[in-house]
């Protein structure tokens, strides 16, 4: 029999939220599952293999007293305020269920006459337009899925501190990744974050029983900050950035690619690979097989048949033809 638990958290702090989201994971027993509710204030998270220059204006956004911070999970970035309230799913892989943990978001919806519909691989849609997005992680037996719930949120600074991609501009313009985002009070005006923090337990209990556990977390856990230290450090935040030079992108169906190089006469002695890609694994080891390897397209092209033998067809062709397709 699962256990449903229902987790919040009183601090607005973007890096003990991620701490506590990542203890919670840690911790988790294989018949229980958590609603961790939680809300940072004025923050852009990124992806975990995203590249914090590229992705946002991360220097006008902490002179603007924000925060930035770098996520577990895959995917692209996200702005928080306190207009939007985020959510996290966490179980063991057995308790599992997508369908299951969407049908709790659109059904809390649902008392406020409000229908939603899941789409592409990671968003949530009103008639059209995202209020939710979602990314994944998984380690070992355990599992969790999260996302946002835009309520009230400030779309100004949304688009004033994020950089979407020249290749996402291209695909979908800049003004369309604007115009397709909504605030949920927007189609209801009647909606808070309390109410549908609200909802959303109700939801919960519905779906999956009447919570066992219930737990407000403040700031006083040694456990997370300690996880926090790693969540707020330079390293975490900015990653591996040297100055690489040559770079080259493309976006494909499951996300976009970014390919940093640095050379020395003609050889290949570092490589990074950034990406919104939900699998944070899928370039997890192929840089490796590139380094001390000649900067050629043949070279390449053949390390990256063997560096792609463990991916999906779809993500194998891609990654080869667009390694095949550079100009060099």
């Amino acid at each position: 029999m699962i256990k449903p638990i229902l987790i919040e958290s009183s601090y607005d702090n973007p890096w003990y939220n991620l701490a506590l989201e990542e203890y919670l994971f840690n911790t988790i027993n294989h018949d229980e599952i958590i609603l961790y509710l939680w809300q940072n204030n004025n923050t852009v998270v990124i992806g975990r293999n995203q590249n914090a220059w590229k992705e946002c204006d991360s220097e006008k956004l902490e002179n603007d007293g924000g925060k930035l911070a770098r996520r577990l999970s895959g995917g692209g970035a996200v702005y928080h305020d306190l207009g939007n309230l985020n959510f996290t799913f966490i179980m063991h892989k057995s308790n599992y269920n997508m369908e299951k943990q969407l049908s709790v978001l659109k059904n809390s919806l649902k008392y406020f006459d409000i229908n939603a519909e899941f789409s592409g691989r990671n968003d949530m849609l009103i008639d059209g337009k995202k209020f939710s997005g979602h990314a994944y992680y998984f380690k070992d037996n355990k599992a969790y899925h999260h996302g946002t719930l835009l309520v009230s949120s400030d779309l100004e600074k949304l688009s004033l501190y994020l950089n979407p991609s020249k290749k996402k501009i291209e695909s979908k313009g800049v003004d369309s990744v604007r115009s397709r985002v909504t605030n949920i009070a927007d189609i209801n005006k009647d909606i808070s974050i309390y109410k549908l923090a609200n909802a959303l337990k109700k939801s919960f209990e519905n779906s999956y029983g009447v919570i066992s556990k219930y737990k407000v977390y403040d700031y006083d856990d040694s456990n997370i900050l300690e996880l926090q230290d790693k969540y707020s450090s330079w390293d975490w935040k900015y990653g591996k950035s040297p100055k690489f030079d040559i770079s080259f992108s493309d976006r494909f169906t499951w996300g976009e690619i970014e390919m940093a190089l640095s050379l020395k006469n003609g050889i290949i002695t570092d490589m990074q690979i950034y990406t919104d890609a939900m699998d944070t694994e899928l370039f997890e080891n192929f840089s490796s097989g590139f380094i001390s390897s000649k900067f050629s397209k043949d070279s390449m092209s053949q390390i990256c048949e063997k560096q792609t033998q463990a991916m999906s067809d779809d993500i194998r062709k891609d990654i080869n033809s667009f390694i095949n397709n550079l100009e060099i």
